[in-house]
């Protein structure tokens, strides 16, 4: 019961954007994050647990469970797309906790890709940072997808000057943090980062520099 995003972003990439995508209508716009001064740091854990592909169902489960619930109340939510803050404050308590919370990170997190949208849109990479910050709360705390080892590097990076801020991507459970840092940060977060999860887990992650590119296409003789 995976979504689309993987998908459209391979082939509707664009170089040097970021897609904000709309699920429901499928529409794409392309933000621009390409910047002199500004990369994006990929740091692969090298771990997979076993939760990841059982727990990404439940999740959507439990979501689907809290909009039955808050239909109830506000007659006309198709999804959690739906559901305001607004509404989730007014009527949260009626869902189990569990589901409150999983319902808040959906209902948060979209309104942090808006806002992270318009910060790149105006190379505001500071307010960038601490919204991918503030995603990987939400993801650790009230979606429960992450791990020790996703935790870890992102506490690393947030003690690393010129890192704006660092999140888990991916299902979760494992996989890589993105890290949007300044230009002359890459070496000391390279370093820093593979010797302390090193020494912390008994093996190093891999580190690489991403930059955004166009979708894949047909290519003609």
């Amino acid at each position: 019961r995976s979504g689309i995003m993987d998908q459209f972003a391979s082939v509707f990439g664009k170089k040097g954007n970021a897609m904000l995508l709309d699920c429901r209508s499928l529409e794409i716009e392309h933000v621009p994050i390409a910047h002199e001064d500004a990369v994006l740091a990929v740091i692969d854990t090298k771990v997979k647990h076993n939760l990841a592909s059982s727990e990404y169902n439940t999740r959507r489960a439990e979501c689907e469970a809290g909009v039955e619930i808050l239909k109830q109340r506000v007659p006309g939510l198709a999804s959690l797309r739906d559901v305001t803050a607004e509404i989730l404050d007014q009527y949260g308590d009626l869902l189990p906790d569990k589901v409150r919370r999983r319902c808040k990170h959906v209902v948060s997190e979209n309104v942090r890709t808006g806002a992270a949208a318009a910060a790149f849109r105006r190379n505001d990479f500071v307010l960038a940072g601490t919204l991918m910050k503030e995603s990987h709360t939400s993801l650790r705390d009230d979606y429960e997808v992450s791990c020790g080892e996703l935790d870890f590097l992102v506490e690393t990076a947030a003690a690393i000057e010129g890192v704006y801020g660092s999140r888990m991507t991916g299902g979760g459970f494992g996989g890589c943090t993105v890290n949007l840092i300044e230009k002359s940060a890459v070496d000391n977060l390279k370093e820093e980062s593979v010797k302390k999860y090193s020494k912390q887990f008994g093996f190093a992650p891999d580190f690489y520099i991403f930059h955004p590119a166009d979708g894949a296409s047909e290519i003609t003789a």
